[in-house]
């Protein structure tokens, strides 16, 4: 069989259209969903710093569980009195990747 070079690019253009797309990573998420607008990941600015949360947090068995449903919810008084606001229209997995890459901090 004889291909040309148009139907050679059409089949690779098939093959990698096929593969499933690059997930987010949770430093990516984090950016997109605005979280870095009030945490930093070494320095407190309205929130506290990721890293101080996965201190906070480390070997809380309920840690992801308890951190995404703050995320999803918003919630005060843990860290000060000023609120974090709710995020629902952020999907439950990519909450439980943001919350993972930040627990991964420690």
């Amino acid at each position: 069989m004889k291909f040309t070079l148009s139907t050679l690019l059409a089949t690779c253009a098939l093959a990698v259209a096929s593969l499933p797309a690059m997930a987010d990573t949770g430093a990516d998420l984090t950016k997109k969903n605005n979280c870095m607008n009030c945490h930093g990941v070494d320095k407190k600015i309205v929130g506290p710093a990721f890293k101080d949360i996965a201190k906070k947090y480390k070997g809380n068995a309920d840690a992801v569980a308890l951190l995404s449903k703050k995320v999803k919810d918003g919630g005060s008084g843990v860290w000060g009195p000023i609120p974090m606001s709710p995020n629902k229209a952020v999907s439950d997995a990519d909450i439980k990747v943001m919350v993972e890459y930040v627990l991964a901090m420690n």
